[in-house]
């Protein structure tokens, strides 16, 4: 048995993706499926602040990506948004400040529909929470989850938009966030009354430690797969 920890890498089918915007850019990332049989649910993450050093490695994310397709049999799929680079290579382009992503969401979003993955949820951390509240509605999804919103770029009519949504939208608010703080983002929220805010108290906006990454991985699974929680600390190898 090894322990579940830091940047362990759990079993997974990886493969090297790309994907093509409507105008004209190759965006590089990677699929992560459970090894064997189909996954129950894909989660498709839209990462940090580019410009703050924010990639598809950044850790809750390439941690999603390293541990959920075996413990949950979720796939996963992370992606570096344009202009943005990581040891997997760089996606073409500069950053768009969250309008040109549009076209970074419907690529990825038309990769899920091509290959047919299932029951696919966006999750985005920080930036990636504006790009899901602006575009997420846009495409057939099973649910949202907004992991650390600073709500900089969110308008209240972006906002308003979900209040009628049929599909789950979830708040994982850190109680010592840099942005917004749980009561904050109960005040901010008050016009979507049924987002599910979850407060993680000694939460922090970049989830760092073990504990913070269990506690975020296990509220994800809650949504996409729950009959797989508690999520195990160790693995047989």
């Amino acid at each position: 048995m090894v322990e579940i920890r830091g940047a362990i890498e759990l079993p997974a089918v990886r493969e090297n993706i790309e994907l093509r915007t409507a105008d004209g850019l190759t965006l590089v990332g990677e699929l992560a499926m459970p090894v064997s049989g189909n996954p129950v649910a894909t989660l498709v993450t839209l990462h940090p602040l580019p410009t703050a050093g924010g990639f598809m490695d950044s850790h809750i994310i390439r941690k999603s990506a390293a541990r959920l397709p075996a413990l949950a049999n979720v796939a996963v799929i992370r992606f570096n948004l344009r202009g943005t680079t990581s040891p997997r290579g760089t996606s073409e382009g500069s950053f768009g400040n969250g309008i040109d992503e549009k076209h970074d969401v419907a690529a990825v979003m038309q990769f899920v529909a091509d290959r047919g993955l299932p029951n696919p949820w966006l999750l985005g951390w920080s930036f990636g929470t504006e790009l899901v509240l602006k575009y997420g509605l846009d495409y057939l999804i099973s649910g949202a989850i907004l992991l650390s919103p600073p709500l900089r770029r969110t308008t209240d009519e972006e906002l308003k938009k979900w209040a009628g949504a049929d599909i789950p939208l979830v708040a994982i608010i850190p109680e010592h966030d840099d942005y917004l703080q749980p009561d904050a983002a109960r005040e901010k929220f008050a016009i979507v009354p049924n987002i599910i805010q979850i407060d993680v108290p000694e939460g922090k906006h970049l989830w760092v430690g073990e504990k913070q990454t269990y506690t975020v991985l296990t509220h994800i699974v809650s949504f996409l797969n729950p009959a797989a929680l508690p999520l195990p600390t160790e693995f047989d190898a």
